[in-house]
């Protein structure tokens, strides 16, 4: 009887925690629903990356930047 019970209480804790037992394991990508939503989504990334690069220089400006950073400081500022 004490088994039973305790089948069912773990059958009615998974019931209501599924929505969130399932996101972890589901959602391996970002799923855009239009071409905004991914643009944003690049314009964000985009903003992140630029912000670290920043973030990177010192009193020196941009000759704290290594020359990889600086390439792609440049490239990213282009767009």
């Amino acid at each position: 009887m004490e088994a039973v019970l305790i089948i069912l209480a773990i059958g009615v804790i998974i019931f209501f925690f599924r929505n969130s037992l399932k996101k972890p394991f589901l959602r391996t990508e970002e799923k855009y629903y239009t071409i905004d939503d991914q643009y944003n989504a690049d314009r964000r990334n985009r903003e992140k990356e630029i912000d670290t690069l920043l973030g990177k220089m010192g009193k020196n400006g941009v000759q704290d930047l290594s020359e990889k950073d600086r390439k792609r400081l440049e490239e990213l500022s282009k767009k």
